[in-house]
């Protein structure tokens, strides 16, 4: 086996022109990076007197219609959907197919209509609405057969007061 001769202190000979171009490249960029920074802060200085300066405008005036569609749009965002929709999907059957959630905020109800294949189904769909927690004095407030279908579809309507417990 070779003996084999390491000597770390041994100092290497470079180009004595590498160190210094590389030391005068990053001069060039630090100073490159202090003027870019040096406009840009006169730049926000002047863009913030211009803006305090500027007199502000006054707000559209908005009508009592707005206001009202508005509020009305803030409450039913505010109802609770997760409870609403969670009786509805514990009450789901094969049989029925809902149209339409027309939640009355000013009365704290909701009107469900739909459509079933049959009367004992929309009873049941109802019955089963009663059953949620979220729901109370659920009725069925409309219920007509449909003219053309021979085998008795039927269309309903389903009223109940709509609380978050």
């Amino acid at each position: 086996m070779q003996k084999i001769q390491i000597d770390f202190g041994r100092s290497r000979r470079g180009s004595p022109w590498l160190g210094r171009a590389l030391l005068a490249i990053a001069a060039v960029v630090c100073l490159d990076a202090a003027l870019t920074y040096q406009g840009l802060h006169t730049s926000l200085k002047e863009n913030g007197a211009r803006l305090a300066q500027r007199s502000p405008e006054r707000a559209a005036k908005v009508s009592p219609q707005e206001v009202a569609a508005v509020r009305e749009t803030v409450e039913r965002i505010a109802l609770p959907w997760d409870e609403l929709f969670s009786a509805l999907e514990s009450a789901a059957s094969d049989k029925v197919a809902l149209a339409a959630i027309e939640p009355d905020t000013a009365k704290g109800t909701v009107t469900i209509s739909g459509d079933s294949k049959d009367y004992l189904a929309a009873l049941s769909y109802v019955f089963n609405l009663g059953r949620s927690d979220s729901l109370d004095h659920v009725q069925l407030v409309r219920h007509e057969p449909k003219a053309n279908d021979p085998n008795g579809a039927v269309s309903f309507a389903v009223s109940a007061v709509w609380s978050a417990k």
